[in-house]
């Protein structure tokens, strides 16, 4: 009996002795299987930044490869110096007008749309005073389409910056001016017209049509107690608050969101205190704490309209509007 005791408990510790060397067997297997996969992931990392390195790419998300990089102020200089020369190489004849409203446009001295489309109409009325067509001109329109406004206009949306939507609008306009004008028209005549087309242009589709919005849009400004929340800088919306504020001696305050790059709501909060309107600064990521809170009504600016109803504007304006929408506060667009 005793044994037949020993036997089996030796059999029992072999039995655990075999086992437990299977187990650290299969431990240092799963072990180095890791090891090599960690290895593995280091070489492939290692590789990868290689092959980023070599090739200088930035790393790009899809959903935002169709937006243009923002380009550091170095990269701005550098751009502005190498058009400068081509223009220097390519044509020696260049309007100085043209490379300096080129130079706003690029650097962001000039924003709005409205502010663009302005300054792009008084250099096409300097261009023109100070263009007069060749002698052996068949027919001036086409010299000056051709010759003047089309080079121009090319430099500035495809060197500088891409034209707003008013640009282009006020550049088809001038393209149909120059085009209806009379064959037999002497040059001096015919560039008369031009310029008051130009100016009547101005007057009536920007400086009336804003009169409009502010009267219209005006009218939903309650005497006194609105608190009213803006995005950014929009000429149009200032213009609609100042009115409101100066001349039909309403009581409100301003709320201004922000956001980067530009930060083009520190100009509309200067122009709003200057007129003694009180005024809120905040940035883009505190618009969900306010609009539950206090604001009455949003006020947007926007590039335009289209023809389904949709709006274009600065990156950030859906946000706004979405969320005013969910807090059921009403939405005015001033374009």
């Amino acid at each position: 009996g005793g044994k037949g005791g020993k036997s089996k408990e030796s059999g029992t510790s072999a039995s655990t002795g075999g086992g437990g060397s299977d187990d650290g067997e299969t431990k240092r297997s799963r072990g180095k299987s890791v090891n090599e996969e960690e290895k593995k992931d280091a070489a492939d990392g290692e590789d990868h930044q290689r092959s980023g390195a070599a090739s200088g790419e930035d790393k790009m998300v899809s959903l935002f490869s169709h937006l243009p990089r923002p380009m550091a102020p170095l990269e701005i200089h550098h751009q502005l110096s190498s058009i400068s020369s081509n223009n220097q190489l390519s044509n020696n004849h260049i309007h100085p007008a043209i490379p300096t409203l080129g130079h706003l446009y690029i650097t962001h001295s000039l924003l709005g749309g409205n502010a663009r489309c302005r300054a792009m109409l008084q250099t096409f009325a300097l261009l023109l005073q100070a263009y007069t067509p060749p002698s052996t001109s068949r027919d001036f329109r086409h010299d000056v389409d051709h010759s003047l406004l089309k080079p121009a206009f090319q430099y500035w949306t495809t060197q500088c910056r891409p034209h707003s939507v008013s640009m282009g609008n006020a550049f088809s306009f001038l393209k149909l001016a120059v085009a209806n004008l009379e064959r037999e028209l002497e040059w001096n005549d015919a560039r008369e017209i031009l310029l008051e087309s130009m100016e009547a242009y101005v007057t009536e589709r920007i400086e009336y049509a804003g009169k409009a919005i502010s009267r219209h849009a005006g009218s939903k400004i309650q005497e006194k107690g609105d608190v009213i929340l803006v995005f950014g800088k929009s000429e149009v919306i200032n213009r609609l608050l100042l009115d409101a504020a100066l001349v039909d001696k309403k009581t409100f305050r301003v709320i201004v969101v922000d956001s980067r790059p530009l930060l083009e709501g520190r100009d509309t909060l200067e122009i709003l205190s200057r007129a003694g309107i009180s005024c809120t600064y905040v940035l883009l990521n505190a618009l969900s704490y306010l609009m539950m809170r206090e604001v009455t009504k949003v006020f947007l600016g926007a590039s335009a309209l289209m023809s389904n109803g949709s709006v274009l504007s600065r990156v950030g304006t859906a946000c706004v509007a979405l969320l005013a929408n969910s807090n059921h506060i009403p939405v005015l667009v001033g374009c």
